[in-house]
């Protein structure tokens, strides 16, 4: 496995731009958007830097090789010639994920249990459906393709958010939020009705040039291909703060008072109380924070997800209003999944974005330039 081989970034449907232009960002080369994520060649310590580093990835697989294979016997065979050992160890739990599409192999059980079988005789290690490390096999016109999961976790979850409301945003999601309503790290956030504050958080980390995955372990710490002394180089890169950062303040505002505890604790843990703001106030009460222009970007409750629909229509109205009067020159971004409570707002919305899955829903976001 020292040959570049292909690594693939997973990403939330509708937002897979989002993430090339991160990655990119980054320094990875050559990436390529594909349906679900984004893809380039890359070592093993690209694998340990985006998952470290990506803020908009759910989960980095690393692709190890492929073979044809027209029958289970074929299978089987070309499976157990697999160089296993240069990428998992013996002694760590292995799990097999198949699918199955447009191949002669069409039973996906059944192609997992050979897959299963060839690892746990050709390298030793113990084969469970609650192994450590995963294994996926897809099976694409008769391509048998092989990746190793190496994040473990999913990404959202950075280590330090241990509060949570109803209905919150994932991290990862956040991010892409944030990048595809154009903020880069440099301009005032503000989300008034922030729930575990999870769009202010990732907007101050950003800011502070911290890594996303700072507080947590991988699974690629569990291959043979780890290397703790060069991971450790990996982890010691600086990303660069935004300038005049002590001039930056993010705010989140919620008139639960619950919702704002949970979100002090989550800024504190995650290192960022410093340039955050959270208080408790109605739509209503909200105030325009002193300094520069930035963005609103919020995701309210939106009818099948929290609360009666009919009662929100005036809310959205309420936000439109406060911020028409009191936010001119900063740009607007709200997550939703209706289109109509969007409209209720009375706000000059550019067209919405693309549609994007959210807790079993389809969101879009909908942004504005500044605001007169």
């Amino acid at each position: 496995m020292d040959t570049p081989f292909e690594i693939f970034l997973v990403a939330p449907p509708g937002l897979e731009p989002m993430l090339r232009d991160e990655a990119s960002d980054l320094g990875f080369a050559k990436v390529r958007t594909e349906p679900g994520g984004v893809s380039f060649d890359g070592d093993w310590s690209d694998v340990w830097r985006a998952n470290m580093y990506l803020r908009g990835a759910t989960r980095v697989l690393a692709r190890i090789g492929s073979f044809r294979a027209f029958h289970l016997a074929q299978l089987d065979k070309r499976s157990r010639k697999f160089p296993w050992a240069e990428v998992l160890r013996p002694d760590v739990s292995v799990r097999v994920e198949v699918t199955c599409k447009k191949s002669k192999i069409y039973h996906a059980g059944a192609a997992k249990q050979r897959i299963e079988k060839a690892i746990a005789e050709t390298l030793g290690a113990e084969v469970s459906d609650k192994g450590v490390v995963q294994v996926k096999a897809r099976i694409d016109d008769n391509l048998v393709t092989f990746s190793v999961d190496t994040s473990g976790e999913s990404l959202h979850k950075r280590g330090h958010k241990e509060a949570v409301g109803k209905a919150p945003m994932r991290e990862t999601l956040a991010s892409l939020f944030l990048r595809a309503a154009g903020y880069g790290g440099a301009e005032p956030v503000l989300d008034p009705m922030c729930g575990s504050g999870t769009f202010v958080i990732e907007a101050a980390e950003q800011a502070m040039g911290l890594a996303a995955g700072r507080a947590r372990d991988f699974a690629f710490q569990q291959l043979a291909t780890f290397d703790n002394s060069q991971y450790s180089r990996v982890k010691a890169e600086v990303l660069t703060p935004s300038e005049n950062l002590g001039d930056l303040t993010f705010h989140g505002s919620d008139r639960n008072e619950g919702a704002i505890a949970n979100s002090t604790a989550n800024a504190e843990r995650a290192g960022v109380a410093v340039l955050t703001r959270f208080t408790k106030a109605a739509v209503s009460d909200l105030q325009r924070p002193e300094g520069p222009p930035g963005l609103v970007i919020v995701n309210p409750p939106y009818g099948t997800r929290i609360g009666n629909k009919k009662l929100l229509f005036a809310l959205h109205g309420a936000l439109g209003e406060v911020l028409k009067e009191r936010f001119s020159g900063w740009r607007v971004g709200i997550v939703t999944s209706d289109g109509s409570l969007a409209k209720a707002t009375g706000l000059p919305f550019l067209p919405p974005g693309p549609p994007v899955p959210h807790g079993g829903l389809k969101v879009k976001l909908y942004q504005t330039a500044p605001l007169p």
